[in-house]
């Protein structure tokens, strides 16, 4: 049985997923399992699939009749997880070859944690815009959580045991695009904590029209997975103004704030 079971949920994705699968097969690290969600994609993306796990038996498609979400389809795929630990992947990003390896080390040098994640780069349709410096692994404090989600979710690697602690992800409408917030103010609740590599191994697909996808449905979205992580989490009365934050980014103009975004004053 593999070590690391890899959750990779893939909807459209004929032009991009290529790469991101051959990502994890230039890995350093070979003791994994591929499970490969096709989101009810209406493109090639299936054939592409089928193809590479036609070739490498590491590998398992898993195909829903419609699009159901980020949420439903990891879940499907956290059914199927054999390994100690589950790492993310989507299908229009990259990685550096010794993701799994350094991620893997970490959280076995380190029981304490039940997940790790790394910084990220980003690139658009222009290139990288983003490359983060790197500095020490960072545990953040309930603060950061409180001011936005503090970990990467795409580079996580979570511990198999730490997702069915908290069920694995909430597929409801509220946590629709906020699918990791939510997981990880759960996993602090249980007193399962996370840390972060400052180390970009993963690479991010961050297009240009990316800021018109963030809808204000998805602010409101934000707001509701605040408010039950701070309940749950016991934050206190004075830090949950914060749960006004996305909703009143969500009223910036998208290219003002993807200009303040790229030039990292917000997220």
């Amino acid at each position: 049985m593999a070590k690391i079971s890899i959750l990779m949920s893939v909807h459209n994705n004929e032009k991009t997923v290529s790469k991101s699968i051959d990502c994890m097969l230039a890995q350093t690290c070979t003791d994994w399992e591929l499970l490969l969600c096709d989101d009810g994609s209406s493109d090639g993306t299936a054939a592409v699939l089928e193809a590479y796990a036609a070739r490498d038996t590491r590998m398992k498609v898993i195909s829903n009749r419609e699009n159901r979400g980020l949420a439903y389809s990891l879940n499907r795929c956290l059914e199927l997880a054999g390994g100690e630990y589950c790492a993310r992947m989507d299908g229009d990003d990259l990685c550096e070859p010794d993701r799994l390896e350094k991620e893997l080390s970490f959280l076995e040098q380190y029981p304490q944690y039940g997940f790790v994640s790394t910084t990220m780069k980003r690139f658009d349709e222009k290139g990288f815009y983003s490359i983060p410096k790197t500095g020490e692994p960072y545990e953040p404090t309930l603060f950061d959580y409180v001011k936005g989600s503090p970990f990467c979710h795409a580079p996580a690697m979570i511990r198999t045991e730490a997702y069915r602690r908290v069920g694995g992800y909430r597929d409801l409408p509220q946590t629709r695009q906020m699918e990791d917030y939510d997981l990880w103010f759960r996993l602090l609740a249980k007193g399962i904590h996370g840390c972060i590599l400052q180390e970009p191994l993963y690479s991010m697909f961050d297009g240009r029209d990316a800021v018109h996808r963030r809808t204000y449905r998805r602010r409101i979205n934000e707001a509701w997975v605040r408010w039950q992580g701070y309940q749950e989490n016991h934050v206190p009365l004075p830090w949950r103004i914060f749960v006004l934050k996305p909703l009143i980014l969500g009223l910036v103009p998208a290219g003002l704030l993807q200009t303040i975004k790229r030039k990292r004053i917000c997220c």
